[in-house]
C-alpha cells in the first residue's frame, strides 16, 4: 500500500492547457482527479502494480485555500511548497509507509529521503486519463 505524494503545483503546470488564468481552478480539477486514486491499483512508473493507499497533495500560492475533496488529504503550503512537501515525505518515510512522489522538479528530487521513489507528472497525468476513459459517460 503506497502513499502518492503529489507537488500540485508541478502536476498541473507540466501542461499549458491555461492553468495561469485561474491557478486555484486549474488546482480544484486536479485534486477532483485524483480522489479516484485511492484504493486502485495503478500501474507504476517501473510497470509494477501501485496499490493506491492514499493521496496526499501539497498546495501553494493560489491554490493554497482550494477545497479538499473526499479520499485526498492536503497539505497547505503558506510558504515553499518545496519544504512542506520534503518534511511530509520525510514523515512519511520515517513512519514506515512506501511513498511514490510525483514531481518534475530536481531540486525537490534531491531532497526527498533515501528511497523514495520518484516519478514525473506524465506518468500521473497518464493514470488520471486512463481512468477518465473508462468511467462511463
Amino acid at each position: 500500500m503506497t502513499v502518492l505524494l503529489v507537488d500540485a503545483a508541478n502536476v498541473v503546470g507540466s501542461r499549458p492547457d491555461g492553468w495561469w488564468r485561474d491557478r486555484a481552478g486549474a488546482a480544484t480539477r486536479l485534486l477532483d482527479r485524483l480522489a479516484a486514486l485511492p484504493g486502485r491499483s495503478l500501474t507504476g512508473p517501473d510497470g509494477g502494480d501501485v496499490l493506491c493507499d492514499e493521496v496526499v497533495a501539497v498546495v501553494e500560492g493560489q491554490a493554497r485555500d482550494v477545497p479538499a475533496p473526499d479520499g485526498v488529504r492536503l497539505e497547505r503550503a503558506s510558504g515553499s511548497g518545496d519544504d512542506v512537501l520534503a518534511a511530509c515525505a520525510a514523515r512519511l518515510s520515517g513512519e514506515g509507509r512506501p511513498l511514490l512522489v510525483v514531481t518534475a522538479d530536481r531540486g525537490l528530487r534531491g531532497r526527498l529521503p533515501a528511497g523514495a521513489a520518484v516519478t514525473g507528472p506524465g506518468w500521473l497525468l497518464a493514470r488520471l486519463d486512463e481512468i477518465g476513459r473508462a468511467r462511463p459517460a
